[in-house]
């Protein structure tokens, strides 16, 4: 008998099996014209009417988003399928969530997430006590393997956001080079956000190179001299030469993301960052 969880997963699957939007992308090596935004950004927006906010940045020409608010079974307050289509109906693709999932709960996220449509599922952050010691970040991979495995039957991605915590050395050792070189590269991907690996003083090209294929999804932030989040093209990153490298990386979607908009609203920030993205890098 095929119950309900079967057939989700096998639907995920077929999807999966799909080519992807951003195609063009691996076989050229160069930069799509598509862009994402991650939801963050707008989250304010997201909480009051989460319609509204996404018709906006359809309208600012958006193509992916990627969730932020992924709890008690909904996403901004709407079931997984439902979340799906309002996405869909403005015009984009839901194509991943960051979403707070631990042993505890993995099942039931990773489902939620594929029957929202979703082409990944991110861990955004790691607790304390996965993230104060190198024991505790080979713990981490070793739940990334676990997590992904699941994500593997169902159809979708699982793949962790860095901050700059990972970076920092303990006894010698870079913890995001334990996490990578610990979990199964068929299984676990990185969404690097390039502000934070900026900001804790390594090269992103530098990891392109020795983790290739590795981050197929990226967060496209900028970094104020003061480390703080820029609007692309106000900070400090010359995003060409890490660009230039996407082909390596594996890069499949990028995501516009600001956590705090200090010179504009959240967006103005975003329509800003998009164009420069456009305009200025695609040159």
């Amino acid at each position: 008998m095929t119950t309900r969880r079967d057939f989700m997963r096998q639907s995920a699957l077929v999807m999966a099996a799909m080519p992807l939007l951003n195609n063009e992308l691996l076989a050229s090596g160069r930069s799509s014209k598509k862009t994402g935004l991650a939801l963050y950004s707008i989250r304010d927006e997201m909480k009051k009417d989460p319609a509204a906010a996404l018709a906006k940045a359809a309208a600012i020409g958006f193509d992916w988003v990627e969730a932020a608010d992924h709890s008690d079974g909904k996403f901004y307050g709407f079931k997984p399928r439902e979340f799906g289509k309002i996405v869909k109906k403005a015009g984009m693709e839901a194509i991943s969530s960051h979403s707070n999932i631990r042993p505890e709960n993995a099942d039931k996220m990773i489902d939620e997430a594929a029957e929202a449509g979703m082409k990944y599922i991110i861990k955004p952050s790691l607790p304390d006590d996965w993230s104060s010691t190198l024991d505790g970040f080979r713990r981490s991979a070793d739940f990334f393997n676990e997590a992904g495995e699941k994500c593997r039957k169902a159809g979708i991605t699982f793949g962790f956001h860095n901050h700059q915590i990972e970076f920092r050395e303990i006894d010698g050792t870079v913890p995001f080079d334990l996490l990578a070189e610990n979990s199964d590269p068929r299984l676990v991907i990185f969404e690097l956000d390039i502000a934070w690996i900026t900001a804790a003083g390594k090269d992103p090209v530098a990891y392109f190179k020795k983790f290739p294929g590795r981050f197929p999804v990226w967060h496209m932030k900028d970094l104020s001299p003061e480390k703080q989040d820029a609007t692309l093209g106000e900070g400090i990153i010359d995003f060409r030469p890490i660009l230039a490298m996407s082909k390596k990386a594996g890069m499949e979607y990028w995501f516009i993301e600001q956590g705090n908009c200090l010179t504009h609203t959240p967006m103005e920030s975003i329509a800003i960052s998009r164009r420069y993205y456009l305009d200025a890098l695609l040159k």
